[in-house]
C-alpha cells in the first residue's frame, strides 16, 4: 500500500482515500485558490466608497419607470440623484456668488 502514500511535507501523511478529511462548509471555508504562489481573494473587491442600505418610499410610477430599463435599476437611481446633487449644489454656489457680488 506504499504506492497510496504521498508526500506532502505535512506532519500527517495521508495514506487511504477513506482517511481524507471531510469536505464540509468549514474546510471550503479555509480553501485558497492559488494561481502560482499568489492567493486569488474570492468575492467581490471591496469598493473605494462603501455604500449604504437604506429605506426609501418613492411613488410606484417613478420605481416603475427604473425597473423598466432592466438589471442595474438602484444604480441608475443612485446616478440619477448625484446629477441632481450636482446641480443643485452648482445652483448654491451661483446663488452665494450673486450675493457676495451684492454685498459688495
Amino acid at each position: 500500500m506504499s504506492g497510496n502514500k504521498r508526500n506532502t511535507g505535512r506532519s500527517s501523511e495521508w495514506v487511504d482515500p477513506d482517511d481524507a478529511p471531510e469536505i464540509d462548509d468549514a474546510f471550503i471555508a479555509r480553501v485558497e485558490i492559488t494561481e502560482g504562489r499568489k492567493i486569488i481573494r474570492r468575492g467581490r473587491p471591496p469598493l473605494a466608497t462603501v455604500k449604504q442600505p437604506v429605506s426609501l418610499r418613492l411613488d410606484a410610477d417613478v420605481i416603475e419607470h427604473f425597473k423598466a430599463g432592466g438589471a442595474g435599476w438602484h444604480t441608475r437611481i443612485n446616478d440619477t440623484l448625484r446629477r441632481a446633487m450636482g446641480r443643485a449644489r452648482a445652483s448654491n454656489a451661483k446663488r452665494g456668488a450673486v450675493r457676495s457680488r451684492r454685498a459688495s
